[in-house]
């Protein structure tokens, strides 16, 4: 799910170990950081491997679904009814199969319950005091998902139990491996005010023209996940953990207003009986144009609004192994499609908008969607689903091959540059997650990282290569940095359960992206991170992957330890703290001859006898035991000079030794003054050691910029592995050709490093100025806009 975080807007473990930075070494200086994760991670077995691969006996469940639902515009109710396949794929006998029930979300009866603090605030809109009071009644709303009916294959029925957002179905007969049950179930709910009350699906009313936009998200009662490495994945919906989801596949039948225009999950089988001749002839043609070509024009799209249809009309779409099912339906809508090329398969990109959006979305919505899927493509592996869609909902939210995004114009068409930047933004966000989850299909709900912040990090490279002006919010080291400012007790790893995370987007979205971006750009190199990120797709397409998964598939592919890594950004909450303490420096002296320095104290006297420094025990013992005889004592033969000396049976004058050794060079290799064509040599040179300390605990690789007195730069990376001896501090000698101005630390911003003023030596950079003012509220959303927008004053 896409959000848009300003400033710094914002575990229930798979094990108890898991998300714990347990230390090797605590309270050293070394020993910690640099450890093998080890216990850490999940045990490898047999359904997923020390390398990060599946197992030979890894497996997953499957549902398959076959839905009828009709649309009820007049009196905003979804009712449907499912028969659903499930395959029981692993080898445990089921006694009981878990269901969710995402719109219960909205029951005031039914909802999880996940309460927070909460204040009374000086000012607030009506609807958010309607929300709130909503909330608090213990009274029934009666929204929520009722079920009517629930029994299997022959009609029988089944008993059932709903747990707030969770439903268990209790099966007659313990469902044994390798066996299918099949169960039908009716349904229907209230479809709510999505602006007024929240969530991810529901409609949207527009009053100028009367009419009304559905998103119909999380709409059908649909399996969990049951696997090898939590077993049931039954956690209450809360509205912000997403989901995990069982893959199988779908046929779904909508029945909606006649006028009305669905895009869906899946392919439609039926667009001869929903499209007149021209929109069906319209659409074969999109499927090899170049650019975008409208399916339903503005003015038929206009037309609808004025002229609502009274008859019905039946689409039928059909989308395999998919996890998800998601649609749209409104008469409102605008409807263009080009093909895109992906691995030799021709990928119908789509987008439906209303005339709200028409002078962002016509332009630039499908193109985006081509673009996304092509990129992504080429970074992790072919897109695997025969269409991919972006509807403009004043929304941020996917699913397979459909994703709900935001970007509207000023009513004059006109619109600001943040407005499309975030349309960009979201677009690409979303389309990406059919990638991450939707294909790799991690546990949204449990660790949320998994989806968003991959699908951030592949956002960012496809934001890169739309447009190299594009104002990306994450990725790069930069964009972190406020946030890893924060106290501790703000913080949290990114390794931590979804619902119990206080800065939702900068430690799920941002954060895990940045971190890939750090790897891929200034510790694996490009390279290493793009063969191993793509081998992590590559192996789970289409299955469920853990956190242990990646980092292990991460390693495996690359031959890079990481271990210190995932331990300091995914594990740990410490930020990049790396301070240049000191600089020394030298000249070559290469006029007179070296003094060698003393040793102990003794160079310029005899050496003392090599004896034991402390008269242990054992010697002791020894030279009492009358029946030890030393090999020495016997032997005669042995007895040379420093027996004799260590035992004091023979001395040296110490007069006599100075005598000898004036005007020699004691202990070590004779030296000479250096030749002319040597002191030509070495007499440029120029000696620096720097001393670096860790200030705030992450360790990182440390970047040195050296700026030359003639103007001239360059730069050394040293690996992070240079504080594995010491974490708190480290120091690096260099010998130069030019004398050195200034160093700095991190001149591109590529750690993360939250405090620059310490970066610096010798001649320090003017200072800039700051300017001051004084904030404006925002007025328009999640795309303010102040005043008049450049492009209407061009107009």
């Amino acid at each position: 799910m896409k959000k848009i975080f300003t400033g710094l807007f914002c575990a229930v473990a798979v094990s108890t170990a898991l998300a714990q930075d347990i230390q090797n070494n605590p309270g050293s200086n070394h020993g910690n950081k640099f450890e093998q994760l080890g216990t850490i991670l999940s045990t490898p077995n047999e359904q997923r491997t020390a390398s990060g691969a599946p197992g030979v006996k890894y497996w997953q469940q499957r549902a398959d679904y076959n839905i009828k639902c009709e649309l009820d515009e007049k009196n905003l109710v979804l009712t449907g009814s499912e028969t659903v396949t499930y395959y029981n794929n692993s080898p445990d006998p089921l006694s009981y199969i878990w269901l969710q029930l995402d719109e219960n979300e909205h029951s005031t009866v039914n909802n999880a319950n996940y309460q927070s603090s909460s204040t009374m605030p000086s000012q607030m809109s009506t609807q958010m005091l309607d929300r709130v009071s909503g909330r608090n009644t213990t009274e029934d709303n009666k929204l929520g998902d009722i079920i009517t009916k629930l029994t299997d294959a022959s009609g029988k029925k089944l008993s059932y139990v709903i747990n707030k957002t969770m439903m268990r179905v209790d099966l007659p007969t313990p469902l044994k491996p390798g066996q299918q049950f099949v169960f039908n179930l009716d349904w229907h709910y209230k479809i709510t005010d999505r602006l007024t009350i929240g969530g991810r699906g529901g409609y949207e009313y527009f009053p100028e023209d009367g009419n009304y936009l559905f998103t119909m998200t999380q709409w059908y009662p649909r399996l969990c996940v049951y696997s090898d490495f939590q077993g049931w994945q039954n956690h209450q919906f809360t509205g912000r953990g997403e989901f995990a989801l069982t893959f199988g596949n779908f046929k779904v039948q909508m029945t909606v207003p006649a006028d009305h225009v669905i895009g869906s999950t899946g392919e439609c089988i039926n667009y001869s009986a929903v499209l007149s001749p021209e929109r069906l002839a319209r659409y074969q043609k999109s499927k090899t144009a170049k650019v975008p070509v409208e399916i339903v024009t503005l003015a038929e799209a206009k037309k609808a609004e004025v002229s609502p249809a009274s008859a019905k009309k039946t689409w039928v779409f059909q989308a395999n192994n998919v996890r998800d099912f998601a649609w749209t339906s409104s008469r409102k809508f605008v409807w263009d499609a080009m093909g895109q090329n992906v691995g030799n398969k021709n990928v119908m990109c789509m987008s439906f908008y209303g005339k709200e959006a028409y002078g962002l979305y016509s332009k630039y919505s499908t193109r985006l969607v081509a673009h996304t899927i092509k990129t992504y493509s080429d970074f992790t592996i072919p897109y695997g689903y025969p269409v991919a869609q972006s509807v403009e909902a004043s929304n941020g939210m996917e699913y397979p091959m459909i994703c709900f995004n935001y970007g509207r114009t000023e009513k004059d068409g006109t619109y600001s540059e943040s407005a499309k930047n975030g349309m960009i933004g979201v677009i690409i966000h979303e389309v990406g997650h059919n990638f991450f989850p939707m294909i790799v299909n991690s546990d949204e709900r449990q660790w949320t990282w998994m989806d968003e912040g991959l699908n951030s990090f592949v956002e960012y490279l496809t934001e890169e290569l739309w447009d190299n002006k594009f104002p990306s919010k994450k990725g790069a080291a930069y964009t972190i940095v406020d946030y890893m400012k924060l106290p501790k007790n703000e913080l949290e790893p990114v390794m931590t359960n979804s619902e119990n995370i206080v800065r939702f987007g900068p430690n799920a979205y941002s954060k895990p992206a940045t971190g890939l971006n750090m790897l891929r750009e200034t510790i694996m190199g490009r390279d290493l991170f793009d063969y191993a990120f793509k081998e992590y797709a590559k192996r789970w397409a289409f299955k469920h992957p853990t956190p242990a998964d990646f980092f292990r598939t991460m390693e495996d592919a690359s031959g890079e330890d990481l271990d210190w890594f995932w331990r300091g950004w995914f594990y740990g909450t410490d930020p990049c703290d790396i301070s240049l303490d000191s600089v020394k420096v030298s000249k070559a002296d290469v006029d007179g001859v070296p003094k060698f320095a003393e040793r102990n104290g003794a160079v310029n006297k005899v050496a003392a006898p090599m004896v034991p420094v402390y008269d242990d025990i054992s010697k002791v013992r020894n030279r009492g035991d009358k029946s030890i005889q030393f090999y020495t004592d016997k032997d005669t033969a042995t007895h040379d000079f420093y027996w004799k000396y260590d035992r004091g049976l023979v001395n040296v004058d110490q007069n006599k030794y100075e005598s000898i050794m004036k005007g020699k060079t004691p202990s070590g290799p004779s030296t000479e003054a250096l030749a002319a064509d040597d002191q030509k040599k070495y007499a440029g040179k120029y000696f620096y050691e720097l001393s670096f300390s860790n200030k705030g605990g992450l360790v990182m690789p440390v970047i040195v910029e050296f700026t030359y007195t003639d103007g001239t730069k360059s730069i050394d990376r040293i690996p992070a592995q240079i504080w594995r001896l010491n974490e708190k501090s480290a120091s690096k000698f260099y010998v130069q050709d030019k004398e050195v101005a200034s160093i700095k630390l991190d001149p591109m911003r590529e750690t993360a490093d939250i405090d620059e003023s310490n970066n610096y030596w010798g001649k320090l950079p003017a200072p800039s100025k700051l300017q001051l003012f004084k904030q404006r509220s925002a007025v328009n959303g999640r795309n303010p806009s102040y005043g008049i927008n450049p492009m209407q004053v061009s107009k």
